[in-house]
């Protein structure tokens, strides 16, 4: 991630701003900011322990530090690093995820505290408070942010526990979720920085997109790192191969039985020949070779054997003649009088 560079240093900005204040509400900004060379934020029930006063008292102080420290000179004398961080969120798209933001620009702790910092004091800036759907995000322009939400909002919509799109497909999604409320001509530089917003929907290792909840983004157990790696191999895989890619891709150590144990258990997974498995997804039935004879002839009617044959081995990786034995199987299959085969 590329750093963008300011103009102007944080510390001597944030140094300048504090001169206003008398030394409790300073020291009180300190610590509930992160402005110290700890860099740790302080919470309210933190610093009112150490004072010997309640939560609430602290936050009166906070909010008399930051009300006269607006006020000030120092104040005045700030506003051009306020309007640079302002140019800056807006060469963002005008909304940010608000710990992407700061990474943008340092990987410091405390210089990230300072900007923090600037931000709540200028009103140039509105800080939108993580909830169920957002992380904490800042904002130039609040109905612009609306909009982005909105648009967020039916991006997500569309998505089922199964989806997995990439990310050029997830951001082509968004893009036509946004063309009809952002008109802007950098709205595709901005989309991808705007997905980073929500916490609805989040990419797996393998850089697949879904919803959080979804098992194929939060993996929980064996069987769902193993749908990813069929999913990206593509093809059936014998159930050790399949163990040997998941310690591969995901670092994750996987005994081939154990891998076999689970996928047979999920109905996600196909067996579709001695120890190979396939996705459900692609089109395979469950069940053993009679029973895959039996589906198709259900479905399309009385067949010769070849025509049997050719139809079973697109779904089961087996002998003919494995098909042909089935076959005879007279609890489940007869021939009419033109010798095709018909399911009982």
């Amino acid at each position: 991630m590329a750093k963008e560079a300011l103009d102007f240093k944080t510390k001597d900005v944030v140094k300048k701003l504090l001169t206003a204040l008398p030394e409790r509400a300073r020291d009180v900004l300190v610590k509930r900011y992160g402005l110290d060379k700890s860099a740790k934020r302080m919470t309210l029930e933190a610093i009112g322990e150490e004072y010997g006063i309640t939560r609430e008292r602290v936050r009166q102080i906070e909010n008399f530090g930051l009300g006269l420290i607006k006020k000030s000179e120092s104040y005045t004398a700030a506003s051009s690093a306020f309007n640079e961080l302002k140019k800056l969120m807006e060469g963002h798209g005008g909304i940010v995820h608000e710990q992407e933001f700061l990474e943008t620009i340092t990987k410091d702790a405390l210089t990230q505290n300072q900007i923090h910092f600037l931000l709540v004091l200028s009103d140039s800036f509105l800080k939108l408070k993580e909830d169920d759907e957002f992380h904490h995000r800042w904002t130039t322009n609040n109905d612009l942010a609306e909009r982005v939400h909105a648009s967020l909002r039916n991006l997500c919509s569309n998505f089922t526990d199964n989806d997995l799109v990439s990310e050029s497909e997830l951001i082509g999604q968004f893009l036509s979720e946004l063309k009809e409320v952002v008109k802007d001509s950098k709205t595709k530089e901005f989309a991808r920085r705007w997905i980073a917003i929500s916490k609805t929907i989040s990419p797996n290792p393998l850089g697949e997109w879904g919803l959080v909840k979804s098992p194929n983004v939060k993996m929980r157990g064996i069987r769902d790192f193993a749908f990813l790696v069929l999913r990206q191999h593509g093809s059936p895989m014998h159930f050790s191969e399949v163990a040997k890619s998941i310690s591969k891709l995901f670092g994750k150590k996987a005994h081939p039985a154990t891998c076999h144990n689970e996928l047979i258990k999920d109905k996600r997974f196909v067996l579709v020949g001695r120890g190979l498995y396939a996705l459900t997804e692609w089109g395979y039935s469950r069940g053993v070779v009679r029973d895959v004879i039996h589906a198709i002839l259900k479905t399309d009617g009385p067949l010769t054997r070849e025509e049997i044959v050719a139809k079973v081995l697109k779904e089961r990786h087996v002998k003919e003649n494995t098909i042909v034995v089935n076959l005879q199987n007279t609890a489940y299959f007869k021939r009419d009088k033109a010798g095709r085969y018909m399911a009982v």
